[in-house]
């Protein structure tokens, strides 16, 4: 392994190790209702609406699965060691799904005098300067991939996807190319940013008041 791959290693291992503290560390807030402290004066928009069912049946099944399989290990496998590793390994992951749906829901999108915080879990934190934007408008997209983040032409050049369940709800237009942070770097530079919100109506209209300007119609 060359000394490159070895980098590409180590900074991966570090990535999995930071998201899986902050996952453990969002269960614990969600658990004790305590968020993550906003600057006075802020507004947070939820996105975990779309998302909010399947995790809902990944976590049931989950529950239902521990012992399921504890069963039937106790009566197949003559090693109690395996059934305890089974064990421990199924409410592991009972408890991982229940922190990602913590994760969302304790790091909500952020509207404050600086700008918008766009956000996904712990994996996704971007900021817009309102300086840098021009115009927001609600509309509802689904997207073809699931992936959270997407990156696709459009007629005035590339545009971001930071989505929830493959959909996005509102459309932020900026004034110049951007390049924004993403879990895997910086992004090239992108001039619209399209993001889901639960309630986009009620975000685009806090957005606007920050900018203090309508949106035009062409741009809708």
């Amino acid at each position: 392994m060359g000394e490159h791959d070895r980098r590409g290693v180590s900074v991966l291992l570090r990535r999995v190790v930071r998201y899986e503290i902050d996952m453990w560390r969002s269960l614990y807030r969600w658990l004790l209702r305590r968020p993550v402290a906003t600057a006075p004066g802020a507004e947070t928009f939820s996105y975990v609406g779309v998302v909010k069912p399947i995790l809902g049946v990944f976590i049931a099944l989950s529950a239902i699965e521990i012992p399921i399989f504890d069963l039937i290990i106790s009566r197949t496998v003559p090693w109690p060691w395996v059934r305890h590793l089974a064990l421990a390994l199924g409410i592991w992951g009972l408890l991982w799904m229940i922190g990602l749906f913590a994760s969302l829901r304790v790091h909500p999108h952020v509207l404050d005098g600086d700008g918008l915080r766009i956000r996904s879990g712990t994996s996704i934190d971007v900021t817009l300067p309102w300086t840098a934007v021009a115009a927001v408008a609600p509309r509802y997209r689904s997207l073809p991939s699931s992936r959270a983040v997407q990156v696709e032409q459009g007629d005035a050049g590339p545009i971001l996807h930071l989505s929830a369940g493959s959909q996005t709800s509102v459309d932020v237009f900026l004034r110049e190319p951007l390049r924004l942070a993403l879990p895997k770097g910086p992004s090239a530079p992108v001039s619209e940013v399209r993001l889901y919100a639960d309630d986009p109506d009620a975000l685009v209209a806090s957005a606007r008041r920050h900018l203090g300007a309508g949106v035009p119609d062409a741009r809708r």
